[in-house]
């Protein structure tokens, strides 16, 4: 639970109504974690405690506990204790970001007064605490308004007042902070008659002498846009250390970031642009405005020696720009510089760090979509007045982009002569789209292709053939991967992440795709090597998945999946024996994280190049395959599944991958108990205790089918409870929704809902999108039995989305099947018609699942010709579900069929 008192009392960002509870929850959440006393809840409670005051209180806290449900409040021998994580509760939380100095972020927390919608006796002592905690994240995060506005408020705070001049004075506006100044001196002298302090005066006298000029820092000629935090934050790190870098790739930002921070510092601040020097001590020197000779009393000295001695006296911050292609000589000098020079502060930007000791570093990284957007439509607009477009368009655009700030302002730059659909169209050749630039532009900043050829010749020959061999990786890769495939040594790849050309999160390298398209161009053909590495990876991890770590194998290769995906298709294309293996060793990945439809499409696509014969040695990979196909392949699928069922035959042993079994099954329908059919299908079960698992879930739902859900149920129960222990979520996901289904069947709403909830539980745990739509299906169903219509609605149009993001068709049709029922059961006939015709087109000429949901369909259209009053047409369409349900040997939905066409008139058979 999310505990809140700065603001109005929330609880989950909900109010308690009660005063009086509210009160007793503030105080508890003022010490949560820790105990309260009996005392001290009374008398905050109470300005003249009534009688009994001790049994009120606990009646209070009953109250309390019923108004809250999961509210966990502990009784103690001295009071009682709120039990809540720090992260949990809004003030602690913002203390610990105060601490960390990440003032901006606890600022965002405060939503109005603290305790506002409270009025007991603690609440001024308690206020005047949380309102100091405001005032010193303001102090330290706050912007020009915050600042304003909270003086307003305490208009005697100089500290507030100082910060208010430094941070108006810090945004050119001189003349506003001089009058913030004076009438805070008029008004100390008429509210407490003293003077201001020196503190007030020495921010008064800093903004008075607006110290030295800045000398060089470039004027600009269009507005900042999309990093006031990051200008917020190394605006802070520069005033408290004497040297920050900013990193990260070339055209990120890094220089016109410098800039502004520059424009905002008080005092001397001298420009340095390195990229077009190799001599850093004399460019600092000219940045400076220094002449070479006179600087010393006699004799000829270095240039750096003069260097230090023009510093040694003065405050000033140097920045320093575009230090990568001179770093060892930049880290020298200005090592050197900082170490003798107490008083100079260094800003530098560098694709690399610069390595000396006490360097701050801030990466500069890829604008995020709403500010990569802002800066697209503010370029566009400039070049194009009165330019307007779909910001998901746009926000697309600048995704493909990476968010890279050059590309994105030279992509908007053609707005003015081409259409946003063009350039949509023609980012797969970004460098030829992105080619004209500003001719003021540095010429390495005027076009993409010269930003990222800037930093691809500062590498060593080394890391010139890592960057090529690493575009072979498709979402970046764990560094085994990247030393296996590429054959490279960790040293040479953490020297491109030192140099942006590679990023690193957490324990995964990844290229921005700018990057990658330039250092595609010189890589050797590496495809055949990274297809066998992941095959090898969904080998090994392929068994781990029907276990207890199955979630971090499962979380392991979902990271992997962009590299899987593109493994699977190269082999497709170029060695098809290679695709078969990827494909079988993939099956439970996919099945179990909910992608069934995209496996089926991988796995058609391998069979189309196959042809109808498997390679030699290939066949249980072939017969796999097969199964996995059908749910989304076209047309008639029986030769497939009949020659999916042949090869199954002919085996000997249990096959290489036991999911294997499971789809076979699938695909054939739920069989005859004892038929031969069964008898197959267990001879082929392993004797591993998962298969054991799978077997009771079959044995389960041939029991069900058969017209037995008592038999059924029991099955389905021991299979949840024997995968629960094997650590299996999706296969005891699968038991909990059959029995959910049973429950529905039987019309047990709570119980269904019951089940399912359990099951959603377990495949949220694999985020597993597809069989999560199908369970959230599952519980509409149950809230539609139980009467809570729209419970049921919002249930199915989640099922829908989830359902569409996955590509999932049957499971759309499902959820339309779902809005249908619900728009019959609610007389709105036309509606149920229109959501019977959408789910029918959203079943693939498939095998199983597709005509399965099409006889639920020809139910549903039954039933409502029946509630239209159409009893000829009713029968037509159960006529239909009883044809298809007998070809799917499902006696459950016969019987339910067989019980509708009983009800109606005789008269309308035809």
């Amino acid at each position: 639970m999310r505990f809140g008192v700065l603001g109005a009392v929330l609880v989950d960002g909900v109010e308690v109504a009660a005063p009086r509870q509210r009160a007793l929850l503030a105080m508890l959440v003022l010490d949560a974690g820790r105990i309260v006393g009996h005392d001290q809840l009374i008398g905050g409670l109470y300005a003249d405690p009534p009688a009994g005051a001790a049994n009120a209180l606990q009646s209070q806290i009953s109250r309390l506990r019923r108004a809250v449900p999961g509210l966990v409040v502990e009784h103690h021998p001295a009071g009682y204790r709120l039990v809540a994580a720090s992260s949990e509760v809004d003030h602690l939380h913002c203390a610990e970001l105060l601490a960390a100095g990440r003032a901006a972020q606890a600022l965002a927390l405060w939503r109005g007064p603290a305790l506002a919608d409270v009025d007991a006796p603690f609440v001024p002592v308690a206020r005047q605490h949380l309102t100091e905690m405001l005032i010193a994240a303001t102090l330290s995060g706050g912007t020009t308004a915050q600042l304003r506005d909270l003086l307003a408020q305490h208009p005697l705070r100089e500290d507030l007042r100082a910060a208010l001049m430094r941070s108006l004075h810090h945004d050119g506006r001189q003349g506003e902070a001089l009058e913030v100044f004076a009438r805070g001196r008029e008004l100390l002298a008429a509210e407490l008659g003293v003077d201001p302090s020196p503190a007030l005066a020495a921010a008064h006298l800093e903004v008075l002498r607006a110290q030295a000029p800045h000398r060089g820092v470039p004027a600009q000629l269009t507005s900042f846009v999309g990093r006031d935090e990051d200008l917020r934050r190394v605006s802070k790190w520069l005033r408290d250390n004497r040297l920050v870098t900013l990193i990260g790739p070339g055209g990120t930002g890094k220089t016109r970031l410098a800039v502004e921070v520059a424009h905002r510092e008080p005092g001397e601040v001298a420009f340095v642009d390195l990229s077009a020097t190799t001599d850093v001590a004399r460019a600092l020197l000219d940045g400076l405005g220094v002449r070479e000779a006179g600087l010393l009393a006699a004799g000829p000295v270095g240039v750096e020696l003069r260097l230090r001695a023009a510093l040694a006296a003065r405050e000033v911050v140097l920045v320093v720009d575009n230090c990568e292609h001179v770093v060892d000589d930049a880290a020298r000098v200005l090592g050197s510089v900082l170490s003798s020079c107490p008083h100079v502060r260094v800003l530098a930007t560098s694709r690399e760090p610069l390595g000396i000791t006490g360097e701050t570093l801030s990466p500069v990284a890829a604008l995020d979509d709403a500010a990569a957007t802002r800066l697209f439509l503010d370029r566009a607009q400039a070049v194009k007045p009165g330019f307007h477009a779909d910001l998901g368009v746009v926000a697309e655009v600048c995704r493909r982009l990476d968010g890279i700030a050059l590309a994105i302002e030279l992509a908007a730059a053609r707005v003015r002569t081409l259409p946003l659909t063009e350039i949509t169209a023609r980012l797969d050749d970004r460098f030829r789209l992105l080619s004209k630039g500003s001719r003021t532009a540095a010429p390495r900043h005027r076009t993409l292709h010269a930003v990222v050829e800037w930093s691809w010749d500062l590498l060593t020959d080394a890391e010139r053939d890592l960057a090529a061999r690493f575009t072979v990786f498709c979402g970046g890769a764990r560094l085994d991967a990247v030393t296996a495939v590429c054959e490279s040594d960790v040293d040479t790849l953490t020297s491109l992440a030192d140099k942006s050309l590679v990023e690193v999160a957490d324990d995964r390298y990844r290229m921005l795709d700018t990057i990658r398209a330039f250092c595609a161009t010189h890589a050797p053909d590496l495809a055949a090597q990274h297809a066998r590495w992941f095959l090898r990876q969904a080998q090994q991890a392929e068994p781990h998945l029907r276990a207890h770590d199955q979630i971090q194998w499962l979380a392991r290769l979902a990271a992997e999946h962009d590299n899987l995906v593109a493994a699977v298709t190269w082999a497709t294309r170029h060695d098809v024996p290679l695709a078969l293996e990827l494909v079988a060793a993939l099956a439970t990945y996919y099945w179990f994280r909910g992608l069934r439809t995209e496996a089926a499409q991988q796995a058609d696509a391998v069979l189309h190049a196959c042809g109808e014969t498997p390679p030699h040695g290939r066949e249980q990979e072939y017969a796999l395959c097969l199964l996995i196909a059908w749910p989304v392949a076209t047309g008639d699928q029986s030769a497939r599944i009949r020659q999916a069922d042949a090869m199954m035959d002919r085996l000997l042993d249990p096959p290489r991958y036991p999911i294997m079994t499971m789809m076979w099954g699938m695909a054939l329908g739920a069989p005859d108990g004892d038929s031969e059919v069964w008898h197959r299908r267990n001879r082929l079960l392993g004797a591993d205790p998962w298969s054991a698992a799978l077997a009771l879930v079959g044995d389960g739902l041939v029991a069900r089918m058969a017209g037995d859900p008592v038999a059924g149920a029991d099955l389905l129960a021991r299979a949840a409870e024997a995968f629960t222990r094997l650590g299996d979520r999706w296969g005891a996901a699968l038991a909990f929704n059959q029995l959910g289904e049973i429950a529905l069947t039987r019309g047990d709403a709570a119980g269904a809902l019951a089940h399912i909830e359990r099951g959603r539980s377990l495949l949220d745990e694999l985020g597993a999108t597809e069989d999560t739509a199908e369970a959230v299906i599952g519980r509409a169903q149950a809230t539609l039995l139980a009467g809570d219509l729209d419970a049921a609605r919002t249930d199915f149009g989640l099922a829908l989305t989830l359902a569409r993001r996955a590509g999932a068709l049957v499971v759309q049709a499902g959820a339309h099947l779902g809005l249908a029922e619900l728009a019959r059961v609610t007389g709105d006939y036309a509606t149920a018609r229109q959501e019977c015709d959408r789910a029918w087109e959203r079943c693939p000429g498939g095998w199983y699942g597709p005509d399965q949901m099409r006889c639920h369909i020809a139910v549903e259209r039954g039933r409502l010709a029946k509630a239209e009053g159409d009893p000829v047409q009713a029968r037509r369409h159960f006529e239909d579900a009883l044809r298809r349900a007998q070809g799917q040997r499902d006696l459950v939905t016969e019987a339910s069929v067989r019980e509708e066409l009983a009800a109606l008139p005789l008269t309308c058979a035809t």
